[in-house]
């Protein structure tokens, strides 16, 4: 028997409102999930993957399996 378990590819809106329901800004999150780092323009720091990732515009997307590992590590999966 094989267990099956839906990870579907989140949406930018989905991934960004996930993120915001765990209360995280985008560089919270890449660093979370491995994603590089980098400084940005006006000091600071900022993830262009994740700022991708969030994009509508932009065809990357996050892998399934690794949005649903995003889910349980910040617990924006539950109500």
């Amino acid at each position: 028997m094989t267990l099956q378990i839906p990870m579907p590819t989140p949406s930018g809106d989905e991934l960004k409102a996930a993120r915001v329901k765990a209360g995280l800004s985008q560089v919270d999150a890449a660093i979370l999930m491995g994603y590089p780092i980098q400084c940005g323009s006006r000091g600071g720091q900022q993830s262009r993957t994740w700022q991708a990732l969030e994009s509508s515009s932009d065809p990357r997307n996050m892998p399934g399996p690794v949005f649903a590992m995003f889910q349980l590590l910040t617990g924006s999966d539950r109500e």
